[in-house]
């Protein structure tokens, strides 16, 4: 069996981990309490009993919707946990009365958050502690559907954001490749090859016909998704002959002249040239994410060469900034992956400056109308990050929950000092209302 790639940092103990989570909640008491243990199951994922993952697995399980999210690879989960965990979870009540907070699922076995199965109810422990008690999603009609081809519409057309979000990779590859061009963080194009290896009915290209037909079967059965998000690898080059923003336009295209105003349509791909955004405008795209992954220059340059040589740092956000004349300001919403400016070996190593960095891109985004929004990251195995750091014999720690709580405090007063509004295509904000499960940016929105 392959070396884990968990780190000592994730296999902390339950009631350190408890007292860091006490203590920033005192000096962070202007944050939600149900932010930072969001932010603290996103940064170290969560483990499983067996009975509960048994139980768990009769409800909406995980789609791998386009990277792993998990801290170790499939051939080292020994209770199937790639077949069995959900998809996301709803943690509430307990000693602290949370409010209903969702969490995308990061399958940890050695996480000391832990969900077991109490009298037929699932539970958030920590070591001896309860946390809270868990909600999952209920398998949805259309998960129990296949298209005319025989594949699973879930992997053509599965959801997120409880529901809210079609995600569709149409593009499972990335042509950023190997150590000298793609993000250090990602793990998509190992995440497909495990996938693969493990049985999947995974797709290199998804078919614009199964894409159009399992739209049409939730169309016809379903009344919760409000949004769809076109999403894949770059295109550097060509893919079926078409240039990046023609393959995922064709897509929009078809999804907007068959179903004309069903969802809001969300394209994520690199920051392109304006001829080539317009491209996604006029096939009906209307929210536009042209992720720039992280802030600091010299950090951008080290994790991201690939789209440092291909575009640059400088072109990059030059280009988010025109795509505000194409769509409107509060449409172009670029991702960030929060944690990877502490990422060994090149990171910083405080917190406070960490975020203080993180904080001048926010600021200079949002005063020009610009509403960046996060991932939270958690080392993948499969990714280069941790591969590289493997290799030599070490670890590859998430970021420190206290680099997330000065985060989020400072997108929040960023965010209400630019009198900003609610970024559109995520649903509902606040805390107890929110349903963005990778991040807590929505949690803490005041409104």
């Amino acid at each position: 069996m392959a070396q884990s790639a968990v780190s000592d940092a994730t296999r902390g103990d339950a009631g350190e981990l408890l007292k860091e989570l006490e203590r920033l909640s005192d000096v962070f008491d202007d944050l939600p309490r149900e932010a930072l243990l969001k932010e603290d199951l996103l940064r170290i994922g969560i483990s499983f009993d067996l009975d509960a993952l048994r139980f768990c697995a009769s409800f909406k399980s995980k789609s791998y919707f386009i990277f792993s999210f998990d801290m170790i690879p499939i051939e080292q989960m020994e209770q199937e946990e790639n077949l069995r965990a959900p998809e996301e979870i709803r943690f509430h009540g307990g000693e602290f009365g949370y409010r209903p907070t969702t969490v995308s699922v990061r399958v940890n076995p050695y996480s000391p958050y832990r969900i077991s199965l109490e009298e037929g109810t699932l539970t958030l422990t920590a070591g001896t502690t309860s946390l809270a008690e868990v909600e999952l999603l209920p398998v949805p009609e259309y998960y129990k559907r296949k298209l005319s081809t025989g594949q699973p519409l879930n992997e053509v057309a599965p959801t997120i954001e409880w529901g809210y979000l079609i995600y569709l990779t149409v593009y499972r590859k990335c042509q950023y490749f190997g150590f000298k061009e793609e993000c250090l963080f990602c793990d998509i194009n190992e995440n497909y090859r495990q996938q693969i290896a493990a049985g999947r009915p995974y797709q290199t290209v998804k078919p614009i016909e199964e894409v159009l037909e399992a739209l049409a079967i939730i169309d016809e059965t379903d009344e919760i998704s409000r949004a769809y998000t076109l999403t894949g690898g770059s295109v550097t080059r060509k893919l079926r002959g078409m240039l990046e923003a023609e393959f995922y336009g064709s897509y929009a295209r078809a999804i907007e002249e068959r179903f004309p105003g069903r969802w809001i349509g969300k394209v994520v791909a690199q920051a392109l040239p304006e001829d080539e955004q317009k491209i996604f405008k006029d096939c009906g795209v209307q929210i536009y994410h042209p992720n720039y992954e992280i802030w600091d220059a010299r950090l951008f340059e080290k994790i991201c060469p690939g789209k440092q040589d291909y575009v640059g740092r400088e072109e990059w956000h030059r280009r988010i900034i025109a795509g505000t004349k194409i769509f409107g300001h509060e449409n172009v919403i670029p991702n960030f992956v929060a944690g990877i400016e502490m990422s060994a070996p090149h990171g910083f190593t405080d917190p406070q400056e960490a975020v203080a960095s993180t904080a001048e891109g926010l600021d200079w985004f949002m005063s020009q109308g610009v509403c960046p929004r996060f991932t939270v990251w958690c080392p993948e195995p499969l990714s280069p990050l941790v591969k590289g750091r493997r290799d030599e014999g070490l670890e590859q720690p998430p970021a420190p929950l206290e680099y997330h709580a000065r985060l989020l405090r400072a997108w929040r007063d960023c965010h209400a000092r630019h009198r900003l509004p609610v970024p559109p295509g995520y649903g509902p904000a606040g805390t107890g209302k929110a349903i963005f499960s990778v991040s807590s940016f929505m949690d803490v929105i005041q409104v």
